[in-house]
């Protein structure tokens, strides 16, 4: 339990409620400490080294009801099974979607966020799934539910929640808030005091919540609390940058917004401070490392420039993009680390790569994604006009090459075999594991375009899969990759990175371990011919002659800088040269 809080520690808390709710900070002090200990919150979170992270860190990215078994009784308990036979050893931690009662949007429209869907299973088996792995719950704080009780209550005029959403006068001028969606901002409602105009940022069933009522703050630190003694280790905040709404400002990325992550961070640092906080902005890459702040803010944030970017590179050859992109990448700063990942429930967002692609090799893009299967969601601008958002298509599908699948395999997993070698925490979603492609019918049905990377597996379906050739070389491959990357002190996530610019063809990096007695040297062949390194390039790289360890084939390997290094079409390799 927390024995004591610091002075520095009860000094910053007590700064960032004055500034946000002004003239209440020491009753909402008195009020946060009266919390704590009612989870038994800190019992178990202390720190054995100081370190958060290392190597053996990667996420597997999944819906709790993906996986589907009657045998196993419910689909957390299938997922359970699947990770003992499969992840552990590979995957550190398991990041559920939200699987709260919901009403929309998969699970992101929380009816009660202190209940597991009952379609899935409950408390006991996240409980269950969390002895074996660290687990990762999303904190969707932008919305709620129009089904949700606190809504109805809203409506019905009961406090608290009367106060908890943002009723607004439709004559205001709000085209100065920044959209990601075509859907109107606000939902007339009828409630017992009349009509009311709520702010709905994402849907009609997305009720935005009133942050500046800080009734609905000491909501979502108890629902952290619960999350917490529930195993949580990694705390996804969900939209956080729409968090904040000002009338007449942009309403995304607002200094009360950041002052609220800050806030999360203080207490999570006060009651486990072996809990991680995650940002999901997906924006352009200037705005998104905001989120780190100055060190205080979130302890990681996701790479969204990356998915976009790799999949670009490897489908016009090119990895110039990329390489420039890597190149100016800032570290984070101490304690932060970003998030990488390829591919999630959501699809490729394409906000995060403007600045870093032209305007026609984003349009390059988005036709790849349309002729690999792919469907485009639009966001509304401020002149009435709509543009690309996100790409909805699987990354498998993405990177097959229909008239050679083997080469398309090999495609999909230089890109997965460079997203793990990137400094940082790589995330892994169970759709690229499993090399599922396009759900289309699931796109038909519903008419929803994100449905085409969610598919729900039965297991014997699943099994079968499998058993194919190529979807088993491609999940038997990256299971392969991750446990070796895991036994690599140069990916440990505070390694330091350089990239090189040798060929616009071929991306290049290397990686250090912290004692730096280990460097492996990254390779990744974006084209479907063979490339050779010269001896010039071989030295800008730091490979010497002599035997090298081939990580990913598990063997050494004889290099003579006087022979041109061959990559094999869109191969990737892992040198360790020392």
């Amino acid at each position: 339990m927390i024995k004591s809080v610091s002075r520095e520690q009860l000094r910053s808390v007590r700064r960032r409620l004055n500034l946000l709710y002004e003239g209440k900070a020491e009753k909402l002090l008195e009020r946060f400490f009266m919390m704590i200990g009612r989870y038994g919150v800190g019992r178990f979170d202390t720190l054995c080294n100081g370190d958060h992270w290392d190597e053996r860190d990667s996420v597997l990215i999944t819906y709790a009801d993906s996986l589907q078994e009657p045998a196993a009784g419910n689909p957390l308990r299938a997922l359970d099974r699947f990770s003992q036979k499969h992840l552990v050893g590979a995957v550190r931690t398991i990041h559920l979607l939200p699987f709260y009662p919901w009403s929309s949007d998969d699970g992101f429209s929380v009816i009660d966020y202190r209940k597991v869907d009952p379609a899935s299973g409950d408390w006991r088996d996240v409980e269950h799934l969390g002895q074996s792995f660290d687990l990762m719950f999303d904190i969707v704080l932008n919305h709620c539910s129009a089904k949700s009780s606190w809504f109805k209550d809203f409506v019905a005029g009961i406090e608290p929640a009367r106060h908890y959403f943002l009723d607004m006068d439709p004559a205001e001028d709000f085209s100065a808030v920044v959209r990601p969606r075509t859907s109107p901002l606000l939902t007339p409602t009828r409630t017992r005091d009349g009509e009311a105009h709520v702010w709905s940022t994402f849907s009609s069933d997305q009720i935005d919540l009133n942050w500046q009522n800080p009734e609905v703050l000491f909501e979502f630190i108890d629902i952290l609390m619960l999350y917490i003694s529930k195993g949580m280790r990694i705390a996804r905040l969900d939209a956080v940058a729409f968090l904040w709404k000002t009338p007449g400002t942009s309403c995304i990325h607002l200094s009360q917004t950041h002052e609220m992550v800050q806030l999360f961070r203080d207490i999570i640092e006060i009651i486990a401070p072996r809990t991680l906080l995650l940002t999901e902005t997906n924006v352009p890459h200037e705005e998104n490392i905001s989120y780190f702040g100055r060190g205080d803010e979130a302890h990681m944030i996701y790479q969204f420039s990356l998915p976009p970017l790799l999949l670009h590179g490897l489908s016009t050859s090119n990895a110039q993009y990329l390489t420039q992109w890597a190149i100016d990448l800032a570290p984070p700063p101490s304690g932060c680390t970003f998030f990488n990942f390829t591919a999630s429930h959501d699809g490729v967002g394409v906000r995060p790569v403007e600045g870093i692609l032209p305007d026609e090799e984003t349009e390059k893009l988005v036709q790849h994604v349309e002729t690999a299967g792919g469907r485009v969601n639009r966001r509304a601008m401020p002149d009435g006009s709509e543009r690309p958002y996100e790409l909805n298509v699987t990354y498998y599908s993405a990177l097959a090459i229909p008239e050679n699948p083997p080469l398309g395999a090999r495609r999909f997993l230089c890109s997965q075999a460079l997203m793990l070698s990137l400094r940082g925490i790589p995330g892994v979603y169970l759709h690229s594991l499993l090399a599922t492609p396009n759900d289309m019918e699931a796109v038909e049905q519903t008419g929803i375009n994100r449905r085409i990377n969610r598919r729900k597996w039965q297991v014997d379906e699943l099994e079968t899969h499998l058993a194919e050739e190529l979807p088993q070389f491609v999940f038997e491959t990256y299971l392969k990759l991750l446990r070796r990357r895991s036994a690599q002190p140069a990916f440990h996530p505070d390694a330091p990175q350089q990239v090189f610019d040798i060929d616009p063809e071929v991306f290049a990096h290397n990686r250090v371990s912290l004692n730096g007695e280990q460097t492996i040297v990254c390779l990744y062949n974006f084209t479907p011919v063979s490339k050779s390194l010269t001896k010039a390039q071989m030295k800008s790289l730091g490979i010497p002659s002599g035997k090298c360890n081939d990580i990913l084939s598990g063997s050494t390997r004889p290099i003579s800088t006087a022979k041109p290094l061959e990559l094999e079409p869109y191969q990737a390799l892992w040198i360790a040269t020392r």
